[in-house]
């Protein structure tokens, strides 16, 4: 399926999609621009219309919307193959960065001076995601009942430990019924679609499900539905299905079932994971992958068990989106104006940020505060409250100016995070 013609091999896509994979730093925002900068405006492979086309559809699916918009793309250049082509070269450069930072992470973490400067890479983590904070809020709430459902979130995540998914699903729910509630008009009916071949939809959904599975089948064949593997791939296929919202609700999730309930990890180690993912390129959800490979690293204590858990979790991360886009995408089109499916996903972008905000309070209690006591006002309720002379009150400074480099100055994320890795470097120099 080729776009006007254009493509005339499906060989020329691989060294654009191969680029895209080796440059796309910056998180989701800047992927998604150098997308269009290569496939639109250089290539000329597909126009403008198509493209935001493409990408409100995948803002709406579950999961890395960056890397399924490349399979996007892929696919109405040249198909499945196409798809998977440029699927693929999205995630795999930074995917090999990864396990190698994790490898390397894992075995001399507990040096001090490698110690110290991811102490510093957790402070610039802590501005990241308070700045993702702030531009989500400015885009995200725009009345009193958008507001109002973040605080719901925040308090149902921090304070009571309600899970994710329910949350998302019950702001779907609470979004719908907002839309019945106000009675608006149907929005305009669209121009008629061409005719989705439902057997290709079911052969697409048989094919791409059982990819998908196939790798967990295995695991629990030979290891069992408890060993570590296939847990892993348990819960990172939950995971693809629920996590609207990007990368930073992923991480609410993650945080919440990996260290908190799993103990794969400490928070420590999980922080400093996104660190490493935030200097990668490829998708911020990349942090899957040493997730996986830190589960294994920790209950097993051996390279080969953590290689196969982060081989799980990221294929467990990535493979949902090929199903979402070759079983979807021709369906694509009858969403696109549905005001039921816009008014779902506003309440979600509103959940989602009382996720992100509940992640940012959990990330500042472990990086600026020594230590953290349990809080319990009410029987049932409890979470987690600093231990106020335990704040790292240098450590806070640094955080602040990589905010304020951040949010007020655009500096590159990459510099940021190199100047407090140094920075914590060098406070750790000036305690010694």
């Amino acid at each position: 399926m080729n776009a006007a013609g254009r493509l005339k091999n499906w060989r020329d896509l691989v060294w654009p999609s191969l680029k895209v994979g080796l440059l796309g730093f910056g998180g989701p925002a800047g992927q998604i621009a150098l997308m269009h900068r290569v496939f639109v405006d250089e290539k000329k492979w597909i126009d403008e219309p198509r493209y935001l086309h493409a990408l409100n559809y995948c803002m709406l699916l579950p999961g890395p919307e960056a890397q399924q918009l490349a399979v996007y793309v892929g696919r109405i250049l040249d198909g499945v193959r196409g798809g998977v082509i440029a699927g693929l070269l999205f995630v795999a450069p930074g995917s090999v960065v990864i396990l190698a930072l994790s490898a390397l992470y894992a075995a001399h973490a507990d040096v001090p001076a490698v110690a110290a400067i991811f102490h510093g890479i957790k402070l610039a983590v802590l501005a990241v995601v308070a700045h993702a904070l702030v531009k989500i809020g400015r885009r995200a709430l725009k009345n009193r009942t958008d507001v109002a459902i973040a605080v719901v979130a925040f308090a149902l995540l921090f304070v009571f430990g309600a899970p994710f998914p329910l949350i998302i699903f019950a702001a779907a729910a609470f979004g719908l019924l907002r839309r019945l509630a106000a009675d608006a008009p149907a929005p305009a009916p669209a121009a008629a679609s061409p005719r989705v071949d439902w057997r290709g939809t079911v052969a697409h959904a048989l094919v791409w499900t059982a990819v998908w599975f196939a790798p967990l089948a295995v695991a629990a064949a030979f290891w069992g539905p408890e060993h570590v593997v296939t847990r892993v791939g348990v819960f990172f296929s939950k995971l693809a299905m629920v996590t609207f919202g990007g990368a930073y609700a992923v991480l609410a999730y993650m945080q919440q079932q990996a260290v908190d309930q799993e103990a794969w990890l400490s928070a420590g180690q999980m922080i400093d994971g996104l660190g490493l993912a935030e200097t990668t390129p490829g998708p911020l959800v990349l942090v899957n992958e040493y997730v996986g490979f830190m589960a294994g690293w920790n209950v097993g204590g051996t390279i080969g068990l953590a290689v196969v858990c982060a081989a799980m979790a990221i294929w467990c991360t990535f493979a949902p989106s090929f199903l979402w886009i070759f079983v979807g995408a021709p369906y694509a089109d009858r969403i696109r104006d549905n005001g039921f499916a816009a008014a779902a996903l506003r309440s979600i972008t509103a959940a989602v940020l009382g996720g992100i905000a509940s992640l940012a309070t959990w990330f500042a209690l472990h990086v600026l505060f020594g230590r953290v006591a349990a809080v319990q006002p009410l029987p049932g309720v409890s979470f987690e409250a600093p231990v106020v002379a335990s704040l790292d009150a240098p450590g806070a400074l640094v955080a602040v100016a990589a905010g304020v480099a951040l949010v007020r100055f655009k500096a590159n994320l990459i510099a940021v995070i190199a100047a407090c890795g140094a920075a914590g470097l060098g406070l750790s120099l000036i305690a010694f």
